[in-house]
């Protein structure tokens, strides 16, 4: 099975949902499948077994999951196959469910019930045939590249008031802004999160400069402990989150300087260390959502090394990863950002101009996180990748990060 989460945005640009779009074959080597909603026609939903298999804290600790179900795993007897709290899901349909009365009704009784439900990938043209299962919904998602918001708005404010739209496909900063202030949606899905906002400005913060001044430090095999050490004194709170790492490695000894942590650490932990606390801090002033996609893309790519015969690159892969929107960071192109850490020939290839041997990953990840089922099953049967490889490669991913920061 393949599953990859997509963030949900609230108007402050702060995550309040995710939804898990799963596959549970490949395309090509199942073409029968393509264009359909069910996975393989199984009445199970993937979502929930993801959840059920991981722990909802490992994927989100508060947030809500919009789980898919399908024109046959919505007739599940939910609450015997899953312990996931009511509470925490968002049953998400679509156009395959058609409004006849079976449906209606089924849908009907998963409200009583107490489930919170969603529909995606409707027409305009569709609503009037939908109204009754329009009616139930709690969340409707909206294509922003095919409706008018402004107008749906009206609709909406008519019919259903109390749905709360979403506003889909969102692709640049300027979109979401424009249909922020609208007031009409209250939750944003899109690429416009991670598209860099350049203001021409051609130098990097004081403290952002000391950030990457650390990274590249330790980006060398055999770096200088000390001079790590002079750099994390400039900062305070890279100073408290670097002592607390230390007390957990040495209860009993105590810390005279800086220098002294950094020794007692040594370069192994140092460097696991800073990868992620660094990066939290040079996040710090982005919605969460980057820093969390910035580590996870970089422990993905890293646990992908040996499928794509990368294993020798699986230390570079994890700095494309976690640089891999260093544009949005320092709010400049790709290219100049580069020039203010210190990448190899391969990273800055594959993040500026898309090529190279590194570069197969990267594209890999994009299409993954969009879940593009279609050309991930393309580039799996290309390079002879299986399909549990890449869903352990990618929880592992998810598990990581939430021990990270649990």
């Amino acid at each position: 099975m393949l599953v990859s989460l997509v963030p949900l945005f609230d108007e402050d640009m702060a995550v309040k949902a995710y939804s898990i779009f799963t596959q549970k074959n490949n395309f090509l080597l199942n073409p029968l499948m393509l264009g359909t909603a069910s996975n393989d026609g199984a009445p199970r939903i993937d979502g929930l077994e993801l959840i059920e298999r991981m722990g909802i804290e490992t994927i989100s600790s508060d947030k809500l999951m919009f789980v898919s179900v399908t024109n046959t795993s919505i007739f599940l007897d939910i609450q015997s196959v899953s312990d996931v709290p009511k509470n925490r899901i968002v049953l998400l349909i679509d156009n395959t469910i058609p409004p006849v009365e079976m449906y209606i009704n089924r849908i009907r009784e998963l409200k009583e019930k107490g489930y919170k439900l969603a529909i995606r990938k409707l027409h305009v043209t569709e609503y009037e045939n939908y109204r009754e299962i329009l009616g139930l919904m709690d969340y409707v998602f909206l294509n922003t590249k095919k409706i008018s918001v402004e107008k749906i708005r009206v609709y909406f404010d008519k019919l259903f008031p109390d749905v709360i739209m979403v506003a889909g496909n969102i692709d640049s900063a300027d979109v979401f802004e424009e249909i922020k202030a609208l007031g009409a949606c209250k939750l944003f899905e899109g690429s416009f999160f991670r598209v860099p906002v350049t203001k021409g400005e051609t130098n990097v913060a004081p403290l952002k400069a000391n950030y990457i001044e650390l990274l590249n430090i330790v980006n060398v095999n055999d770096y200088d402990l000390t001079k790590a050490a002079d750099i994390v004194g400039r900062d305070t709170a890279l100073t408290l989150s670097m002592l607390k790492m230390v007390n957990k490695f040495a209860r009993n000894s105590e810390i005279t300087s800086i220098r002294h942590a950094v020794a007692m650490l040594g370069q192994k932990e140092l460097k696991r260390w800073i990868r992620t606390a660094v990066v939290n801090e040079l996040y710090a002033d982005k919605p969460s959502e980057i820093m969390r996609l910035s580590l996870i893309r970089a422990k993905f790519a890293e646990n992908l090394a040996k499928n794509f015969d990368l294993a020798m690159k699986s230390e570079e892969l994890f700095i494309m990863g976690l640089f891999s929107i260093l544009d949005v960071i320092l709010e400049k192109p790709m290219s100049e950002a580069l020039m203010d850490v210190h990448v190899s020939k391969d990273v800055y290839e594959a993040l500026v101009d898309k090529t190279g041997k590194l570069s197969v990953v990267y594209e890999f990840i994009e299409q993954y996180e969009v879940a593009n089922w279609s050309e991930i099953s393309r580039q799996m049967l290309l390079h002879k990748i299986d399909m549990k490889d890449v869903y352990n490669a990618y929880v592992d991913a998810l598990v990581w990060y939430r021990k990270i920061y649990s």
